[in-house]
């Protein structure tokens, strides 16, 4: 039977940092789902601040998209898709 491995310092650590990536990962995507649905919301009632929270949320898509959180592609559907329904109600 072969001997077990030593748990070394580096893989401890590393377990750590992936805890707190992860955490802070679906941290800010919780936030960003909430800018969306806010948005879209606002756009489906035709809120008088429709325009702020549709700023809010191509400002919270381009964030998450430059941490690496979403795909660039998929932050740019999700602007686009949200400008066409937004266009479409004026």
């Amino acid at each position: 039977m072969a001997a077990k491995k030593p748990i070394k310092r580096k893989h401890v650590k590393n377990v750590r940092k992936t805890k707190k990536q992860r955490a802070r990962n679906v941290r800010e995507k919780n936030f960003l789902k909430a800018a969306l649905k806010a948005a879209r919301l606002a756009v489906a009632s035709k809120a008088a601040d429709v325009l702020d929270k549709i700023k809010k949320a191509v400002s919270v898509l381009d964030k998450a998209a430059e941490r690496k959180i979403i795909h660039a592609n998929k932050a740019a559907r999700l602007k686009s898709r949200l400008n066409l329904a937004y266009n479409k109600t004026k």
